[in-house]
């Protein structure tokens, strides 16, 4: 098979990255590199440098200078202004931007070129909030000329350790609040896909954002990971990954009391009850979990369906599931692409494994492709019914294309079963009452819910976690509060 033909983005032609740190491209310390892999061919993609403590220790050095120097001299409009120009240099260089995204994780390359809209509204969404970094000012109980007052200051140097699902996107989330409060920066990005923020770093020099404001470490979330959530002069750490991840950062993290935000792993529920309309929701739930390749942490992964109309959801689910082309990431036909790693094709192919052993009925995928593709980790979009809320393929994150049906009998059923889960990230309902989507918007125990819909993200409200998916908000006024902090402030003027 021949893919289609592209160039080869500029900044792959070098195909050895290094470090990222005060400015410049570094070797790491001991000068080892670990390879990262196309998804789409199993082939090598390029060589990184292996980040460990002693990177870390340096890149949070650099950080805190930075932290102190000109950057700190930047106004609320100036670093405003910077993020302005930044999402300009994003829009010129998104043809690049979107081809290595494309090529690192195994994203479509038209689905990533879509997200162009969503990426420049987050970055211009924070770039509003760098304005509105305000205090209070208090009457004060005090006799004589006191005013009180709350200033809010920037926390000092973030740790930002970002996930390999869409990188691109996911680096936002940390670099609006750093950019807009006045922190400084460093990142860890997911070994598996790092190339893309290696990228970012271009578009933020050629901002004018000061040397050292933002560093990126490549390397192993063991090494490099560990020890930037270890680290002491760290202020704040915002994590995206694995729960027992989070556990441990959440550990390393009492060493100096640094400030948090996790956004961890979800088992989505989606219900969809006999008045819905299918016509919507059957593409609408369906793409909630097969979007990027199940490979995003509120992926809806549990739909649950009333009993009276699961037979017709389910014959439209599985006949829209096989529509759906997977192929390779260049291809303008594909839907689904690869998952990220042959780590991760195994990990889905196991799991689709057990839930045949455990007594569900596969409707439709659960193959890994061969052929043409058989080099790349690609996975045919499965759904399993017959599920049971006991099934480890209902409980467990899989994190891939793989969805199970449940059906229900009753609102009180439903929402029994949807909170049976230690997870709460998001959820969704579909139906035509009113009354019964708000019971459900009111009952759900998640971060994030969506009525008639699935996925969407408005960077001006944002969203979270509950139970064990995390806490902290990402996007709105509170996230960037989370870059803040305050301290009173009493002036006598006698």
């Amino acid at each position: 098979m021949t893919f289609p033909e592209f160039p080869f983005p500029p900044f792959l032609q070098n195909p050895a990255k290094d470090l990222y740190i005060g400015g410049r491209s570094r070797l790491a310390a001991d000068g080892r590199r670990f390879d990262t892999y196309n998804p789409g061919t199993g082939e090598v993609l390029a060589s990184l440098a292996r980040g460990s403590a002693a990177d870390i220790d340096h890149a949070v050095a650099v950080a805190r200078t930075a932290f102190t120097g000109p950057w700190s001299r930047f106004t609320p409009a100036e670093r405003q202004e910077t993020l302005l120009r930044i999402a300009k240099i994003i829009e010129e260089r998104f043809d690049e931007l979107a081809m290595v995204e494309s090529l690192d994780v195994g994203a479509p390359l038209s689905r990533v070129a879509a997200s162009k809209t969503a990426i420049g509204r987050v970055v211009r969404y924070f770039s509003a909030q760098a304005l509105q970094c305000r205090g209070e000012t208090f009457a004060s109980p005090y006799q004589g000329n006191v005013t009180s007052m709350i200033l809010k200051a920037p926390v000092g140097v973030v740790g930002g350790i970002i996930p390999w699902n869409a990188p691109l996107y996911s680096i936002w989330w940390i670099l609006g609040g750093v950019l807009a409060t006045g922190c400084t920066v460093v990142i860890k990005p997911a070994e598996d896909a790092s190339l893309s923020s290696l990228l970012m770093a271009e578009v933020i020099a050629d901002a004018g954002v000061p040397e050292g404001v933002v560093n990126i470490v490549t390397g192993t979330g063991a090494e490099a990971g560990s020890a930037l959530a270890l680290h002491p002069d760290v202020d704040r750490l915002a994590f995206t990954g694995s729960t027992a991840t989070a556990r441990e950062i959440i550990k390393s993290s009492a060493g100096n009391m640094k400030r948090l935000q996790l956004e961890t792993g979800g088992k989505s529920p989606d219900i969809i009850f006999e008045d819905a309309n299918l016509n919507k929701a059957v593409p609408g739930a369906a793409m909630g979990v097969f979007n990027n390749s199940g490979q995003i942490c509120y992926a809806g992964t549990r739909i649950f369906v009333q009993r009276s109309i699961q037979q017709d959801f389910l014959s439209r689910l599985a006949a829209f599931t096989g529509s759906l082309k997977v192929g390779h990431p260049f291809d303008t036909d594909t839907v689904l692409g690869p998952v990220v790693s042959q780590g991760q094709l195994e990990r889905v192919m196991k799991y689709i494994e057990i839930g045949q052993n455990e007594g569900a009925t596969l409707v439709t995928g659960g193959e890994r492709l061969s052929g043409d593709l058989a080099q790349g980790y690609y996975i045919t979009p499965t759904v399993f019914a017959d599920v049971t809320s006991t099934m480890r393929i209902a409980r467990e994150e899989i994190f891939g294309p793989v969805v199970s049906v449940i059906p229900f009998e009753s609102a009180d059923d439903v929402l029994a079963m949807a909170n049976d889960t230690e997870y709460g990230l998001g959820g969704a309902v579909w139906t035509r009452s009113l009354e019964q989507a708000m019971r459900m918007v009111h009952g759900i125990q998640a971060g994030q819910v969506w009525v008639n819909c699935y996925g969407l993200v408005d960077p001006m409200i944002g969203f979270g976690g509950v139970k064990n998916s995390g806490y902290g908000w990402k996007g709105g006024s509170r996230h960037v509060d989370g870059y803040l902090y305050e301290k009173a402030v009493t002036i006598n003027a006698d």
